[in-house]
């Protein structure tokens, strides 16, 4: 069996679907039995003849970076949650936030308290 064969083999994965975004995490074998951790981001572009492509970006993670990696996640996370909520904040994710410009500095308009119908999905790196 080929080196590429075995990049091919999964032995567990999963994939989380985010709008135009999605995200595929496997599990590999190294060549020596071990196990290791790939994540793939693919994100769909759509071309101007209406065709479509994909750009994919991989991280691959072996078992000695797992606790650091999920340390480094978790703290990033919870400073971004800290500082911003849990709120989306978006022109893409609400469709009633503006930017006005006010002294060349842009400033948000009100944003409606109005709940949104928007899904969101909870990733807990703990089972790495």
């Amino acid at each position: 069996m080929s080196d590429h064969m075995l990049e091919k083999e999964e032995i567990y994965s999963k994939v989380l679907r985010a709008g135009r975004r999605t995200y595929f995490f496997d599990v590999r074998s190294t060549k020596a039995g071990d196990y290791y951790l790939t994540i793939t981001e693919s994100k769909k572009f759509t071309n101007e003849d209406g065709s479509f492509h994909y750009k994919k970006h991989k991280i691959y993670l072996y078992k000695e970076d797992f606790s650091s990696f999920r340390d480094h996640v978790n703290e990033m996370i919870d400073f971004i949650i800290a500082e911003k909520g849990e709120e989306v904040i978006s022109e893409r994710h609400q469709k009633d936030y503006k930017k006005e410009y006010q002294n060349g500095q842009p400033q948000t308009a009100e944003v409606s308290s109005e709940p949104t119908t928007q899904s969101f999905t909870d990733i807990d790196f703990d089972d790495i």
